[in-house]
């Protein structure tokens, strides 16, 4: 089976062949990593940029970190289909977006490639012309494309039209042969699902991975506050910000997943790695 945007990975484990027999389904083997990230050194990082009059905000930083640990941690893009493990060829970040801030606004999908040059600054790029393009629109008026456009349509069907659709749908989604146009702008069909709750007020949340689609993970963040920690022996305050990660556990073991976030936190107490391309390899070694 074929997978378009993927190619399949060989030499895979007995071990990892029997864990996807044994639970087949991603939303069964999903796994919750919550971790508390210090997010100092950034804070200082986006207020020093935006006396420079440089547009970068958190959630840039938080895309370009992510990005930067995924090219590092290639595990990261693999998913499951078939009970086979694939690797996707390019690295997208997804996550959904309000067309206005108030709550009867629409929500679009946007999916954000990233290549291996690409720095904070590129990816903010990015960002802003997805996101901004939109919400410069009256609600109703939106340019709405793939999969954004056919939820719209799917979703105003009766029941008895709808329902047997989707179920034709996921069929397709399954055996890989889902219309290519109903995959673009499909956070589902993405390296990982992004939410940064903390824009809300809100704060980090477990968030199931689903069956449909061929995302692995999901991360989101909560809001960054001042909290007193201790290092080295002395209280300090600190900004913290709670994240929650959750991952197909058969795509990679526990190791794998923690030395993932820890790298994750290296990139935010190092803002300055966030500007070199993202693609470029770091010695993991030098990470704790």
């Amino acid at each position: 089976m074929k997978y378009g945007g993927a190619h399949r990975v060989k030499g895979v484990s007995g071990l990892s062949q029997i864990s996807i027999d044994l639970k087949p389904n991603r939303s069964v083997s999903d796994v919750f990593i919550n971790q508390k990230m210090d997010l100092t050194e950034l804070s200082k990082y986006i207020e020093k940029k935006k006396k420079e009059d440089d547009k970068v905000t958190y959630f840039h930083a938080f895309l370009t970190a992510i990005a930067k640990t995924v090219y590092n941690r290639p595990k990261l893009n693999y998913f499951i289909a078939n009970r086979h493990i694939y690797e996707h060829d390019k690295v997208v970040l997804s996550f959904v977006a309000k067309v206005s801030f108030d709550d009867r606004s629409e929500e679009m999908m946007v999916m954000i490639p990233i290549e291996k040059n690409d720095t904070i600054f590129t990816i903010g790029d990015k960002i802003r012309q997805k996101v901004d393009g939109f919400r410069r629109k009256k609600t109703g008026q939106v340019d709405k494309k793939g999969a954004n456009s056919a939820i719209d349509f799917f979703g105003k069907l009766p029941n008895f039209i709808r329902v047997p659709l989707v179920g034709v749908l996921k069929w397709t989604d399954k055996k890989g042969i889902l219309p290519a146009s109903l995959a673009e702008d499909n956070l589902y069909y993405s390296t990982m699902i992004v939410s940064n709750l903390g824009s809300i007020g809100c704060g980090a949340i477990h968030h199931n991975i689903t069956d449909f689609g061929n995302s692995s993970s999901l991360l989101t963040m909560g809001e960054i506050k001042d909290e007193e920690v201790i290092i080295d022996g002395k209280k300090e305050i600190r900004k913290m910000c709670e994240w929650g990660m959750n991952f197909d556990e058969r795509i990679a073991d526990g190791y794998y997943f923690a030395k993932s976030a820890d790298l994750l936190q290296y990139y935010l107490e190092n803002p300055n790695e966030l500007e070199k391309p993202v693609g470029e390899k770091l010695n993991l070694a030098e990470i704790r």
